[in-house]
């Protein structure tokens, strides 16, 4: 049977859908791009903000479209939509024939073979603190050259403006063994960069083993054959180690980047969104991690609008962010989610209003951007190819600044062929506001 499976949301989302994909791979489904040809559809859903709720629900009642017009036999849900509405769908959306929560991914198979012999609405929901092991190998959606490692799952921070406590559940560690067996796994297939991923990544292991270990898990993932490049995502500001900026600075394999999400700089405002940090203390860790690894990439996320915002907040942001010339940074506007003590607080900030502070922030980062971009012109930088450009001699490639997905780009010209995933020397000739420029110097690696 073909099977169409679309992962909305988040990386750590991705993870799931791929552990799914790895299941059904096994089972003998074959995957199709094409909705209309797809006989089962999977959607694994997002609702972390109004925005994603949104794609969510409308992707959900277009792909109920294919039990009409297509060839659906069976219309199967999962992720945090799933898990916080689950009567809503089957009150709302009959023709999902299965629903299954954040932590039941690893039962796609049950649930889809019972949906396939005909019973209705099939939900599967466990314990919010458990994690699914799956032993079958994931199927990587990624290009194959990078994958995800989702090394936690929940969070006991419980921000004010955050559900993810409430979908995802307190925060639990996933054994070192499995991570550094999957990361093996992940090499075998071809994957030559980690990006290490989790609600919060800094906190790894303390539920576990009594400490944070996240040093120790870098340092055991480093010694895997294949990965060249290890990145670090969703850092807490409070919880980075000197231990870990120390393995960061002296393990060849992890890339000097640090995904960093702030969300202010405001004290007030930190203080209104149950941050743990204050703005002293958020330039004292960022001026710790230049000084020590001069040239890392620091990458922030911030809110703009919270509850409660005044012009005066709104300045200080501006400030410390063109104080602080962050080398990538993203900005969403503040979205009040239900349930959440944030979307109840009073002076609640007109959506106008939030969205004119975030493009004025987007704008000072832009010269920010470009400024660093042309710091870079002339260095010569290891770059790993996405893939060629359509019709030109060119290929778009990221270096160690550059997530996938979120980050900028580096495009080079060269009439040589290069392979996705494949490692080149580039020296950067020219800067775009976000995106570089260069000419390969050598090719040293595939």
């Amino acid at each position: 049977m073909k099977l169409l499976c679309i992962s909305l949301g988040c990386d750590k989302n991705l993870v799931d859908t791929e552990m799914m994909l790895g299941l059904l791979n096994r089972d003998g489904y074959t995957f199709t791009d094409d909705e209309y040809e797809a006989d089962v559809i999977v959607i694994n859903t997002c609702c972390f903000i109004g925005d994603a709720k949104e794609e969510s629900v409308n992707t959900i009642l277009e792909m109920a479209q294919m039990k009409e017009v297509g060839k659906c036999k069976a219309l199967i849900v999962t992720g945090c939509l799933a898990q916080r509405y689950k009567q809503e769908i089957v009150d709302e959306i009959p023709e999902v024939d299965g629903i299954l929560g954040t932590t039941t991914y690893d039962e796609i198979s049950h649930v889809l073979a019972e949906t396939l012999d005909g019973r209705e609405h099939v939900q599967c929901f466990h314990d919010l603190d458990i994690i699914p092991e799956v032993k079958t190998d994931r199927v990587i959606t990624t290009g194959g050259h990078y994958a995800f490692l989702k090394i936690a799952e929940g969070c006991d921070k419980h921000c004010t403006y955050c559900i993810i406590p409430s979908l995802r559940g307190n925060f639990r560690s996933v054994p070192m063994e499995r991570l550094v067996s999957e990361a093996q796994s992940l090499a075998d297939q071809g994957v030559k960069e980690l990006i290490l991923v989790a609600q919060e990544t800094t906190l790894y292991g303390v539920d576990l083993y009594g400490k944070k270990s996240l040093p120790e898990l870098l340092k055991k993932l480093c010694r895997i054959s294949g990965i060249q490049w290890i990145r670090i995502q969703y850092c807490y500001p409070e919880e980075i180690t000197d231990e870990l900026i120390q393995t960061m600075k002296t393990e060849e394999k992890i890339c000097h980047y640090i995904d960093m999400p702030i969300q202010h700089a405001s004290d007030t405002i930190l203080r209104r969104m149950g941050r743990r940090t204050s703005r002293a203390q958020l330039k004292e860790m960022i001026g710790k991690l230049r000084s020590e690894i001069p040239d890392i990439a620091i990458r922030t996320t911030l809110i703009s609008g919270f509850p409660g915002e005044t012009e005066e907040d709104h300045e200080i942001l501006m400030e410390f962010v063109d104080e602080m010339e962050f080398e990538r940074l993203g900005v969403f506007a503040y979205s009040a989610e239900e349930d959440t003590p944030a979307a109840g607080f009073p002076d609640q900030v007109l959506q106008e209003v939030k969205e004119a502070r975030r493009d004025a922030i987007m704008e000072l980062q832009q010269e920010i951007s470009f400024d660093h971009s042309q710091s870079m012109v002339g260095r010569s930088l290891e770059v790993m190819i996405e893939g060629k450009v359509a019709d030109e001699n060119a290929y778009v490639g990221r270096t160690y600044m550059d997530g996938p997905g979120v980050d900028s780009m580096i495009f080079i010209q060269t009439g040589e062929e290069l392979m996705s995933g494949a490692f080149v020397r580039a020296r950067v000739t020219g800067a775009l506001e976000y995106d570089l420029i260069g000419e390969i110097e050598d090719e040293f690696t595939e």
